[in-house]
């Protein structure tokens, strides 16, 4: 039944759009950018409903955020490292 569970929320996400793979490759000058957590940010902010927050991304935002959360939250943890050094050097 969990797994029935996980796999059905990894489905939708896939389907939804990630929100990391997103704002990572959005259009935006660098310096623009929102890099450290970003999916994470932008999940949140939908959630919210952030208007403000939502136009820093110049993205739209995944269908289910609230499902997409914690799959960004993993996904930006572990782009941790190579978003930091994109932060301090842009």
């Amino acid at each position: 039944m969990f797994k029935h569970l996980i796999w059905c929320a990894i489905s939708v996400t896939v389907l939804s759009g990630c929100a990391t793979f997103k704002t990572l490759e959005t259009d935006s000058p660098l310096y623009e950018r929102v890099f450290i957590y970003s999916g994470t940010r932008l999940d949140w902010a939908a959630i919210v409903r952030n208007d403000i927050a939502l136009s820093r991304f110049k993205v739209i935002p995944p269908r289910y955020p609230i499902v997409d959360l914690p799959l960004s939250f993993a996904l930006d943890s572990l782009f941790l490292p190579l978003t930091v050094s994109a932060e301090i050097f842009h």
